[in-house]
């Protein structure tokens, strides 16, 4: 009974995952707000299906009741985090507010099927961050000066990468966390955003030459450091952030293409350079000829995807554990494997309408500053999301970045629930502006 019951709730989770993905795109098609109002309901509706029956599968195979413990719990402060953006941020984007909570949870399901102590030890960071990070859209609408401290990010982000640099241990070949009192901190993940918001500064006092020059310069030293401590990923991520503000700001294609000739150009180096790059490329190159070494992670995951197959094996019926750091790195292959293609498709999809929204907030702005950060904000996460599913699918070589939201890890989970909620502030902001005029207009009339 139990197996039919596990059967049977995978196609159910694929339909109510794909009636959300779905709506995730149909509601762009409305501007009325009762209209939108139902289609958020519904989601929220198809959410909670979602997590009861997966976390009820999980209960009934392994007969843990802290299980379903840590569903009520979850689940109550899931509903609870909807409620509260509705309600302090009356003007709040609930589309982003849904899919940060459906990514969330599909994170808190997949990390109960690997370990209960994991999931709980990130419910744990979840509800502080979220904590924190609720005021930060309250922070945004109020401050009118932050491009005042421009130069302070860029001073903060390279003092906090070379305190890495020169301070922490190697790991796996790079230089990631400092240990502070008993916490493994990866200040590479906050700087993330102060440099979103040093990269905007600089760019929105000028686009002359001279402005070009010194965004340039702060951005090589953020990735030159991050090169230095081996944190190839993340270089990556800041260069190619870089490259998207700096051609939208100064709309010169030759900048574009000499910052992809820069990149093509250190990506050569950098493979000269550092030993485990050529270990991920040759890993990348022929993942079944070195199984038994440098190509065992990027097998096993092609192996878990590819037995899962379109519908997936059933929650609790593979083997994600034999992919090593399967909870950080490899998140995608273990949804695959249970949860099946089709669903991870889903969820991938569900990324890209966040994306979207990013893009539509950014273009709705009318401050450039603002617009510029939203669009570093968009592209960062964006990115960030290509780099994991391409490395774990053979797509690309193997970067070792979480799946924002969805992959077990504090600093990642806070600095992108950071992220979201700077985006909602930005949008928030520009709601309440734009409210205040048109009751100016009526006012007038």
């Amino acid at each position: 009974m139990i197996n039919l019951y596990v059967q049977l709730s995978k196609y159910i989770l694929l339909i109510l995952i794909a009636c959300y993905t779905f709506e995730c795109f149909h509601v762009f098609r409305y501007h009325d707000s009762e209209q939108k109002e139902g289609i958020y309901i519904r989601q929220m509706i198809e959410m909670v299906l979602l997590y009861f029956l997966s976390l009820t599968a999980l209960c009934l195979q392994t007969g843990d009741l802290l299980i379903m413990v840590f569903y009520v719990f979850s689940q109550l402060i899931v509903i609870l985090v909807m409620q509260l953006y509705k309600f302090v941020y009356p003007c709040c984007n609930r589309l982003l507010v849904n899919n940060m909570c459906m990514l969330l949870t599909v994170g808190f399901i997949l990390l109960t099927r690997l370990s209960v102590q994991k999931a709980i030890r990130q419910f744990l960071i979840v509800v502080i961050s979220l904590l924190v990070t609720m005021c930060i859209p309250f922070i945004i609408k109020k401050m009118n000066g932050l491009r005042k401290f421009t130069y302070i990010y860029a001073a903060i982000g390279i003092f906090a990468l070379t305190s890495v640099m020169i301070f922490a241990r190697v790991v796996n070949g790079s230089k990631l966390n400092l240990k502070i009192a008993g916490f493994h901190l990866q200040p590479s993940e906050f700087v993330k955003i102060l440099f979103v918001f040093a990269i905007a500064g600089i760019l929105y006092k000028s686009v002359s030459l001279k402005g070009v020059i010194l965004a340039t310069t702060v951005a090589a030293i953020h990735v030159l450091i991050l090169v230095g401590s081996k944190d190839l990923g993340s270089a990556v991520i800041f260069f190619f952030v870089y490259l998207c503000m700096l051609y939208v700001a100064t709309k010169k294609v030759r900048y574009l293409i000499c910052g992809l000739c820069s990149g093509a150009m250190g990506a050569v180096i950098g493979y000269k350079m550092f030993a485990h790059v050529r270990v991920r490329v040759l890993a990348f190159k022929d993942p079944f000829s070195t199984i038994d070494d440098a190509g065992y992670q990027i097998a096993q995951s092609l192996f878990a995807i590819g037995t899962g197959g379109f519908f997936g094996m059933g929650i609790n019926q593979g083997a994600p554990k034999k992919i090593p750091v399967v909870a950080e790195d490899f998140i995608f292959s273990a949804m695959s494997e249970e949860l099946g293609v089709l669903f991870s498709l889903c969820v991938l999809l569900i990324c890209v309408s966040c994306f979207v929204m990013f893009m539509n907030i950014a273009m709705l702005l009318e401050d450039d500053y603002y617009k510029y950060v939203a669009l570093g904000l968009a592209v960062m996460y964006a990115f960030q999301v290509f780099l994991t599913v391409g490395g774990v699918t053979k797509f690309i070589p193997l970067t070792g970045v979480t799946l924002p939201l969805v992959s077990y890890g504090g600093n990642s989970v806070l600095v992108t629930l950071m992220m979201f909620a700077v985006i909602q502030g930005l949008y928030v902001r520009q709601k309440e502006n734009q409210n205040g005029k048109n009751e100016r207009k009526r006012y007038k009339k």
